[in-house]
């Protein structure tokens, strides 16, 4: 990057590519889910999830206020780090999107062990209790489907800070 192209205010030119925004999010459990209160302040938790079908997919018990707020008012925004997994650091996406409620069975009977096999990878013993405990009457799961996305690669600003420091003391 040349000495009037490089801007460390400007970090859009630093986007995160689709392959690895799929990687880090297939390999990443956790999420900070928010949302907005009565009041209209924003909230968020760590939440575990499942990437599927272009969609994050989490669960929680129907006596949580994040319930009530989503029958409110749907809107939500979901970010996710490379932060902890194999990939490193210095990945980020974030999301604004719509969250649909569902307790059917048959969501039900694919999330609980994909959601535990995302939890504990390889442990099928841990994953079939886990995902027992999960079955309970007041259980709910979010459909969250993205609308927007802003995604970051740390690695490609770092990247281009170092051609900008060694082509500064070039000169």
């Amino acid at each position: 990057m040349s000495d009037e192209n490089f801007d460390y205010e400007d970090v859009t030119v630093y986007t995160l590519e689709d392959e690895d925004e799929e990687r880090m999010l297939l390999a990443q459990n956790e999420c900070t889910f928010i949302w907005a209160n009565k009041e209209g302040w924003p909230l968020g938790v760590i939440m575990s999830y499942v990437w599927k079908d272009g969609c994050f997919w989490i669960t929680l018990s129907n006596q949580r206020a994040r319930v009530p707020a989503m029958k409110r008012d749907n809107r939500c925004a979901v970010c996710v780090t490379s932060k902890g997994t194999e990939l490193g650091a210095n990945q980020t996406v974030t999301y604004k999107g719509r969250c649909e409620i569902l307790d059917d069975d048959e969501t039900k009977a694919w999330f609980y062990p994909a959601l535990a096999a995302a939890i504990r990878p390889g442990d099928a013993e841990w994953q079939k209790n886990f995902a027992g405990f999960l079955d309970s009457p007041r259980r709910v799961i979010f459909k969250i489907t993205p609308t927007q996305r802003i995604g970051y690669d740390g690695r490609k600003m770092g990247v281009a800070t170092q051609a900008y420091v060694e082509a500064q003391q070039n000169k």
